[in-house]
């Protein structure tokens, strides 16, 4: 990534009109905030915000509203974002997939690097190697060297086409030198049908979706995919533990404002979305879908995003990922 890519993200927080300044420090927030999630109601990200949000109302005395704007893998609700005023009362619930986009779009709405102010970073959720119940390996080093011995014959599942559970199979394939087909599936009930079944004999889906498949024995887990085993799983091995040193992936959520947004207001969101984070029910209920919380700056979510655009841009170009 270039310095002037980098320094975008870091920075762009700073970038406010004095005018858009004096109104930060007056009466903000004077009225609802709104946070486009860019995928349907229902799904994790837009669990996840409404719980945030709920909690960052009662705190702010001010509504916090929802608002889904799917399709285009997040481009639709995050161009909205894009192009909405820098006042703070406009925000975007992101996910992995805002780092993905502009290189598997040929052209997209906005530039991801310079469009956005971050917020802070919220967590992550990590992904699981799960297979099939007849694949005979019994650990990521086994798994590897059995799709070694047989190139080309083993296929794995994933939500879509350009989806982080997709990424999170091409990194393995990558990273582990073998040959194995990517299957996609329109969501993740069929490709799980097609696990359980054998027609697909692996993929990565997070842990909270696969839960009932493991408890039930339909499934197995081979490792997670997470830099640390998870509380929630202790007995599962990490990815890079258990045959493939390095690896690692995750579905990290994240909040951005409009680039551009005053400094006091973004430094106000990010003490009230990590707040939010430290309350005692949110963080149990979080737990209990295997998310790992990740309060921090939003300088340090600047970092971070800088970070993951250069890891996968990286592989998309180098494996030639298209949509």
């Amino acid at each position: 990534m270039t310095m002037t890519r980098r320094n975008a993200l870091i920075s762009a927080a700073a970038l406010v009109t004095p005018a858009a300044f004096a109104q930060a420090q007056g009466n903000w927030p004077a009225g609802p905030i709104r946070v486009v999630v860019p995928t349907t109601a229902g799904g994790a990200s837009d669990t996840l915000m409404r719980l945030l949000a709920q909690k960052m109302s009662e705190s702010m005395k001010t509504p916090v509203i929802v608002d889904n704007k799917p399709g285009a893998g997040n481009v639709i609700g995050s161009d909205a974002v894009a192009k909405a005023p820098p006042d703070g009362y406009t925000l975007l619930l992101t996910y992995t997939d805002h780092v993905f986009n502009p290189f598997l779009h040929p052209s997209m709405p906005y530039d991801t690097a310079r469009a956005f102010t971050p917020i802070g970073l919220i967590g992550s959720v990590p992904l699981l190697l799960a297979v099939n119940n007849a694949v005979p390996a019994k650990t990521t080093g086994e798994f590897i060297a059995m799709a070694k011995a047989s190139p080309g014959t083993l296929n794995f599942a994933s939500a879509g086409s350009g989806s982080s559970l997709h990424l999170a199979g091409e990194l393995f394939k990558s990273m582990a030198g073998i040959n194995v087909v990517h299957v996609p599936y329109k969501g993740t009930s069929p490709a799980f049908i097609d696990l359980i079944g054998g027609q697909v004999q692996f993929m990565f889906p997070t842990t909270a979706s696969a839960a009932v498949h493991l408890q039930a024995g339909k499934i197995r887990a081979l490792a997670i995919t997470g830099s640390k085993r998870a509380p929630n799983l202790p007995n599962i091995p990490t990815v890079a533990e258990s045959g493939l040193p390095g690896y690692e992936a995750a579905i990290w959520y994240g909040m951005l404002a409009p680039a551009g947004t005053p400094p006091a207001v973004v430094a106000r969101l990010n003490t009230e979305l990590n707040k939010a984070m430290q309350l005692p029910d949110v963080k149990a209920k979080l737990a209990e879908q295997g998310f790992v919380s990740q309060p921090g700056t939003p300088e340090d979510f600047g970092r971070m995003i800088s970070a993951e655009m250069d890891r996968w841009g990286k592989l998309i170009r180098e494996q030639n990922i298209k949509l």
